[in-house]
């Protein structure tokens, strides 16, 4: 098998300084490493050579003999000469350099992956676990992480339960996510969407998918707690004489209601079992119906008659006895 040239393995120039060899092989081996790609044959061969390299050009004294007698510069003792001197034929059959990761920094002790690759692939040879082949523990399967997102569902989604669509952007692509809404959440509640986060690393589960909820505000209900109150306007006719009322509910529609005469304004009459569903105790809140006395704004000269005629043989004021 013909050598490699260390340089070009490393693809560093030959007056590379020692911190360019050094940077050059950590891309490598970080990109090519056995835990990085399994079971990928040649990016194994990629790190083997890197690190066949590195043990040669980031040593002081192995990189001038290497400089100085090419690929057999392990043939050569000090002083003698490519075609001279001691040694034995320098130019002796052999396969490729294996590589003792242990001697990689020239000898001296055993090399710390974890140190060299700043802990990129997993737990470290002190953390006890399975050992792989390069001499320290497999990496542990670790949990993803926990995606957050807010949507804003309609007012009527919310009280009585359904399905909304979240759009999630993954790896570039639209992803449509159809949550369940369950009836009654409250406004700032959250929904988890288990195994819906980021993905696991080294086999362990996926992450959950945290979802907040914001309620979108109504044309005329309101919520309270588990009630619903809608305002509904009335003249001054109907709260003195009392009428018959049409009132919309949240999901029957349209009902009648009877005002009681002499109703004051700001009065509420209740619609029972008409409100929002409670998720615990699996009842139902009331829809409370908040009278608005509203009366003309403009009068006709007979109309105007008529109400001062009233005043004249009502003239008791609300307001008599309230601040005495």
């Amino acid at each position: 098998m013909a050598q490699n040239d260390y340089y070009q393995v490393l693809g560093v120039p030959r007056d590379a300084t020692a911190e360019q060899i050094r940077k050059a092989f950590k891309k490598i081996a970080r990109e090519n490493h056995p835990d990085a790609k399994k079971d990928d044959p040649v990016a194994a061969e990629v790190f083997k050579a890197a690190a066949e390299a590195y043990d040669v050009l980031g040593d002081e004294d192995k990189r001038k003999k290497y400089d100085q007698f090419g690929s057999n510069w392990k043939h050569f003792k000090e002083g003698q000469t490519p075609y001279g001197g001691g040694g034995g034929n320098p130019f002796r059959s052999g396969g490729p350099v294996d590589v003792d990761l242990r001697d990689l920094f020239g000898g001296k002790g055993a090399v710390d992956l974890e140190s060299l690759f700043g802990g990129m692939f997993g737990g470290g040879g002190r953390s006890g676990g399975a050992t792989s082949g390069w001499g320290r523990s497999a990496p542990r399967a670790e949990r993803g992480q926990d995606l957050t997102a807010t949507i804003r569902v309609p007012f009527q989604t919310a009280a009585v339960g359904g399905n909304f669509d979240l759009s999630l952007e993954r790896e570039g692509k639209l992803e449509v996510l159809s949550i369940k809404v369950p009836a009654g959440i409250d406004d700032g509640q959250t929904i988890r969407l288990a195994g819906q986060g980021e993905p696991g690393y080294h086999g362990g589960p996926a992450g959950d998918l945290r979802v907040t909820i914001n309620i979108a505000p109504h044309p005329y209900f309101r919520r309270e707690g588990r009630n619903i109150l809608v305002e509904v306007p009335v003249t001054i006719t109907e709260a003195a004489l009392g009428a018959k009322l049409d009132v919309p509910t949240l999901t029957e529609g349209t009902v009648t209601m009877t005002l009681p005469p002499g109703t004051s304004s700001g009065a509420k009459l209740r619609l029972k079992g008409k409100g929002i569903d409670s998720p615990k105790s699996g009842g139902k809140g009331d829809q409370m119906v908040v009278i608005k006395i509203v009366p003309p704004k403009h009068l006709d000269e007979a109309s105007q008659k008529l109400l001062e005629e009233f005043a004249e043989k009502n003239p008791t004021s609300p307001r008599a006895s309230l601040w005495t």
